[in-house]
């Protein structure tokens, strides 16, 4: 809460910080896909169309 009258905060006087702290997720994700499977996509969203044609042929 803010302790003092905030003109540009909402009605229940809140400012949000929500995207700040997810900034880094899509990073995050994007890391541990490459050190899961050797891969690195750097579009999004991280599909398995764009990791299937980089992975390794299965032995029969």
């Amino acid at each position: 809460m803010i302790a003092e009258d905030e003109p540009v905060s909402n009605p229940l006087h809140i400012k949000g910080l929500g995207e700040v702290g997810i900034c880094g997720a899509a990073a995050a994700i994007g890391n541990a896909v490459f050190n899961a499977t050797g891969i690195r996509v750097r579009n999004f969203p991280i599909t398995i169309d764009r990791l299937l044609p980089h992975l390794p042929e299965m032995p029969a």
